[in-house]
């Protein structure tokens, strides 16, 4: 292990949807008090659901960071609601995105016309993440293309500094640091200052990596995996991202002016294998 892994690893931030909140016991009992916890919203009817799993993760310890998705929000009224009650909850940052819907069930589809509502500085959400996205998002790129993704960047960014709002990129999902690094290097060259938190899947068989990259990996990485998942012997051979995240460590230690501040994990193989996977790196460096 590279000695810039445990520090890096140490940093990391964990995704859950609502209906995991029942696991928030055993990552409390895995992670440092105030690990920042995402509650996904992957489900426009899971609104209450979020905002009960916001209170169990700030009621072990734990910080919440809701995902607000433009395209599941469906007018201001609904977004004064929902940002209002999760502050009263304690929260005080959150993840604000486009959102991933085909249609938008409201009048919103992207992360700036919230941001533009100005809802949430007025309810003391002083920190708001928002999505980047190393390989791309055929979402945005195949209407409007690739030059969309930065100037989004850059308008949620001057948004942010121009309203006192401290914020962080979020990337999507990926399998390799080579990418990651090359595009933060094009951002700070466009200015783009924002630190990066880098979307690592934790140990998953090949089958469950390349349900997921179907879904939403588009990049070199994700089709790697599903290259391989068509080797039908692979399928259920778990793979785990130790060379992602050494590499990524050491880029991170070595060039710190990309900004590539801490790793973001997903449990797509579950919690014990990510925390089993997890534990022995960060207490070697301990």
């Amino acid at each position: 292990m590279t000695a810039a892994l445990a520090p890096f690893l140490r940093k990391a931030s964990v995704e859950i949807t609502p209906r995991q909140a029942e696991k928030l016991p055993l990552i409390a009992s895995k992670v440092a008090p105030g690990t920042h916890i995402y509650i996904a919203l992957v489900d426009p009817n899971e609104v209450e659901g979020q905002l009960a799993a916001a209170q169990a993760v700030k009621a072990q310890g734990l910080v919440a960071v809701p995902h607000v998705p433009a395209r599941f929000v469906k007018d201001r009224d609904d977004l004064e609601s929902r940002v209002a009650k999760l502050a009263q909850a304690g929260v005080t940052r959150m993840l604000v995105l486009g959102g991933g819907a085909p249609e938008p069930i409201g009048k919103y589809d992207a992360a700036i016309q919230l941001f533009e509502t100005g809802v949430f500085q007025k309810n003391g959400i002083l920190h708001c993440g928002i999505a980047g996205h190393p390989e791309g998002n055929p979402d945005i790129t195949k209407i409007h293309g690739e030059a969309m993704l930065l100037k989004a960047l850059k308008e949620k960014q001057a948004y942010l500094d121009g309203n006192g709002i401290t914020g962080h990129i979020a990337t999507q999902f990926l399998f390799e640091a080579g990418p990651v690094a090359e595009w933060a290097a094009g951002l700070r060259a466009e200015g783009i200052h924002l630190p990066l938190h880098v979307g690592i899947p934790g140990p998953a068989t090949i089958k469950t990596l390349a349900k997921y990259a179907l879904m939403c990996g588009v990049g070199n990485s994700a089709r790697f995996i599903r290259k391989q998942a068509l080797n039908v012997m692979q399928l259920l051979t778990v793979n785990a991202p130790d060379e992602f995240i050494e590499e990524l460590a050491t880029i991170s230690a070595a060039k710190p002016d990309l900004k590539i501040a801490a790793p973001h994990m997903y449990p797509f193989g579950g919690f014990d294998k990510l925390f089993d996977w997890m534990e022995p790196k960060m207490v070697k460096a301990a």
